[in-house]
């Protein structure tokens, strides 16, 4: 499968203009593409005052949105410093899980984490663990990610998952039910930070019709040279290419696994979104997206959650996390 260029791209004669940059980025950092993408900047304007025909209108032509200033200066050091606990309080003696999206995909084989969405746990790099199964790195730094109930589980991040302007963007975005699927906290650590292939964030947290939206929180600035996202503008309008389910297969060696093999991206169509800590950026679930390596001596940490709407909308049965008697996916207005 191959994604084609969207309409209006420089590809079939349309016209692409350079989008402005952040804080930190420079012509290098946004590479070879570009594209004009409206931020809103909430150092200016607040929500409030903000046209949520604006909002929504960006994220459907291009499916996502750029929200700079968004969290505060100390609720962006408040959720790091939450990060970094986790890791350096993180015991040795607690069970772990190896994370990847590109190496055998370890998680596909591991109850650890399909059962992990109404828990705290930890995943590791592959590329952290020796052949002996010890760590080759110090634990800090092993980390990829925690997760999946972050937003329920540990009061910082539950506090800003439930905010208010986090359920006054959703209700510019017109959900009426929204409900919190999961949530991260992702490390991208120097040097040992891997890559996260493209993909659409449907393909893991299915709804019929397609009412999924990601969060994404960077909690340092994030550069072409850390790993800063890249998008396929207007990659959401072709639906769903491929699912990551529940296996139901006795004889499988594998819990969880995709439908089909990945679809091929051509990668002129990806365009990099440097940002600047503190931002929120808006995910379409069907928006193609990925991150490089960071290959930098700089950190990017990252809080994320993704939201589905309840209403009139199925969550899929056969996707790999599901609601717990313990932990249903809590409704954000009623929170």
């Amino acid at each position: 499968m191959y994604l084609l260029p969207r309409a209006g791209s420089a590809k079939d004669g349309g016209s692409t203009s350079v989008a402005p940059p952040t804080a930190q980025s420079t012509d290098s950092d946004r590479g070879s593409h570009s594209i004009e993408t409206l931020k809103f900047d909430l150092a200016q304007d607040t929500l409030d005052s903000m046209k949520g025909s604006s909002i929504l209108d960006q994220f459907q032509k291009d499916g996502f949105v750029v929200l700079e200033n968004f969290l505060t200066e100390d609720e962006v050091k408040e959720l790091r410093q939450a990060g970094e606990a986790l890791a350096t309080d993180m015991p040795d003696s607690v069970p772990k899980g190896q994370f990847s999206t590109v190496d055998n995909l370890p998680q596909n084989k591991d109850r650890y984490f399909l059962e992990s969405g109404d828990k705290i746990r930890y995943f590791l790099e592959t590329g952290a663990v020796g052949t002996d199964g010890k760590l080759t790195i110090e634990k800090r730094r092993a980390l990829n990610k925690v997760g999946h109930a972050l937003h329920w589980l540990h009061p910082k991040f539950k506090e800003i998952t439930f905010s208010n302007k986090i359920k006054e963007v959703c209700f510019k975005l017109g959900m009426e039910e929204p409900a919190i699927a999961q949530s991260m906290y992702i490390y991208k650590n120097p040097g040992v930070g891997s890559e996260v292939c493209a993909h659409q964030d449907a393909t893991f947290l299915y709804t019929e019709p397609m009412k999924l939206v990601g969060l994404w929180f960077p909690l340092d600035d994030a550069t072409l040279q850390n790993g800063c996202l890249k998008f396929a503008p207007g990659s959401h309008g072709s639906g769903v290419h491929r699912r990551y389910v529940r296996k139901n297969d006795p004889d499988s060696e594998e819990l969880v696994g995709y439908t089909s093999p990945a679809p091929m991206y051509p990668q002129s169509n990806f365009v990099p979104v440097p940002v600047a800590k503190g931002s929120c950026v808006l995910i379409h679930g069907q928006v193609v997206h990925q991150s490089d390596p960071n290959r930098s001596s700089e950190p990017r940490h990252a809080y994320t959650f993704h939201v589905i709407d309840k209403k009139n909308s199925v969550y899929s049965p056969e996707n790999w996390l599901q609601p717990t008697e313990e932990l249903p996916f809590p409704l954000l207005f009623d929170n």
